[in-house]
């Protein structure tokens, strides 16, 4: 096999948790609108938890990014 179809065929594989990351977002969207539906008065709590757990596991799929890129063009 050749370098580059090693390095196209590793850098798909470094993306395969990004499908684990939509996943986990939808989750995390569909629970946030659940529980401001049910209680509205806690929505301003929710949204700290909200922002910080949809930035942590976005940061997760950027990493993703990131090492599929270096192995692409490293």
């Amino acid at each position: 096999m050749e370098l580059e179809a090693a390095k196209l065929i590793a850098a798909a594989i470094a993306l395969l948790p990004m499908f684990g990351v939509g996943i986990g977002l939808g989750m995390i969207f569909s629970s946030y609108n659940e529980a401001v539906g049910r209680n509205p008065s806690s929505a301003e709590v929710l949204d700290k938890k909200f922002f910080l757990t949809f930035a942590l596991t976005e940061a997760l799929a950027i990493f993703a990014l990131v090492v599929s890129l270096i192995i692409l063009f490293g």
